[in-house]
Formats: C-alpha cells, structure tokens, sequence
C-alpha cells in the first residue's frame, strides 16, 4: 500500500462492508514501514508525499540497494528512483530486480511501468559537462510524472542560444537551471520567464570555482526574482522540487 489511491480503495471497501474497520486498521498498522535490519524501507512515504521513497545509492551495498528495492516491489512500488548508483553496482542490481539504468547522471528505476507526464518543466545547462546533474534532475522529474523539455549547452558564454529556445521556456510552470563556472544562467532564465526557477550550481569550473562555491554564491545572490538554489550538484533535489511545483495545480483540483 504506497500510495493514496491504496488507501481510499482501503476505506471504500470499509464503507461498503467489504472490509471491517479492525481489518483496515490491521493492514494499515502492518505496513508504515519494512525493518529490513541494515534499513527501514519507509512504505507509507508514497501516502504522506505522494512519491515512493527514493534510494541513495552511494555508500550502500549492492545487496543493500536490491534488498530494499524489492521490498518496495513487493508493496507494489513502481518506478523507485535510485541515485549515484555506480555502473559496477547497477550491474549487480539487475540481476536481481527489473532496473533501467542511466550511466551519464548515475541514476536507476527500479521496477520500470507506466508514468504519467503532466504539464511542463524545462532543464536547461550552461554547458555540455553539466549534463550528468542536469539529467539526474530531468529524470527524476520524468518518473515522478512530469513532460520534460532538455535545452542543453545554452550558457551565457553564447546567449542567442538561449534566446532561440524562448517558447519552451514561456511555456513552463517550472524551469531547472543548471550551471557551473559563475552561475549565471539561473539569473538570466529568472529574468525571462514568469514561472519558478530552481537554480543548481554544479562543481564544474576551474580552481577558483572552488567545487561548484563560486557558482552557489552567484545564485544565491540573483537579482531576479523566483529563483531558489538547492545544493551543489543536487539533481535530484531540483527534479523533486520542480515536480513539485509542476503538479500542485492539479494537485488542488
């Protein structure tokens, strides 16, 4: 039982008599979490936030990764993102469960289906090398179920390529700008569209970008309004955010 949908059938089956509330109440107290011993596999995370709990795949094991994936499966998870998960990694992952594996942003969905794809979100980058943190977000945000438009290698360095691609930037509810060296694509974008900006400095540059510093400090110092900066390199977290963003309209219908 990971999302709403679960738990409305749930309380349905209640009100017509096909379930008892003591039963309900019994599947209900069984399922907020899975304590596998090395992880507690937060079930319910898709009934709070309306997406399944995402896997961090640095630092754990591939046995690890796999186990708490296929507990998910199991619940009927669908589409689990899995992110910085190694190729080596990935490799093992898949002998195990169902798994799409991205090499560039380092990134998986486990037990692959159907998504939806609402509204429109854009992913720009400065340059061609902050590709891998631009598709972490991008993907992240295409499973989540949102239409996704990619405008890359688009810096300020040539501006008229940003310029060419005004109309899929006028027509998003959010758009993810992604840049190292100075950062300064987020401003930019923040003074041409009339949606959100989530700015995401990345660690590309040379020495004085000081791993992607320079860059967060340029975007936190923008000048143009609706812009907000999450962390250096933080795909993920834009690609969440700006779903977020995305769907609340049709959240409140």
């Amino acid at each position: 039982m990971d999302n709403r949908h679960d738990i409305l059938q749930l309380l349905r089956q209640v009100a017509d008599g096909s379930a008892t509330p003591e039963e309900a109440l019994s599947q209900l107290k069984r399922e907020p979490f899975a304590d596998l011993g090395y992880a507690k596999v937060d079930l319910h995370r898709g009934v709070r936030q309306g997406a399944a709990e995402v896997v961090y795949g640095a630092g754990k094991t591939p046995e690890q990764i796999a186990g708490i994936a296929a507990a998910m499966g199991a619940q009927g998870c669908r589409n689990i993102l899995i992110t910085r998960l190694p190729p080596e990694a990935a490799e093992l992952v898949a002998r195990t469960v169902p798994l799409d594996y991205h090499s560039i942003p380092r990134l998986a969905v486990a037990y692959p289906g159907e998504r939806k794809a609402l509204g429109h979100i854009v992913v720009a980058t400065g340059g061609t090398s902050d590709m891998p943190v631009a598709e972490e977000a991008a993907l992240t945000a295409e499973v989540l179920g949102n239409q996704v438009t990619r405008l890359y290698d688009v810096g300020v360095a040539g501006l008229h390529r940003l310029l060419s691609n005004l109309e899929p930037l006028m027509s998003a509810r959010c758009v993810v700008a992604v840049a190292g060296m100075e950062g300064a694509l987020a401003s930019v974008v923040g003074g041409l569209v009339d949606c959100p900006v989530v700015a995401v400095p990345t660690s590309v540059g040379y020495g004085a970008n000081f791993g992607g510093l320079s860059a967060l400090l340029a975007m936190l110092n923008s000048c143009a309004s609706g812009c907000s900066v999450v962390n250096i390199d933080n795909g993920f977290g834009a690609g969440y955010l700006a779903s977020m963003i995305n769907q609340m309209e049709g959240m409140s219908e």
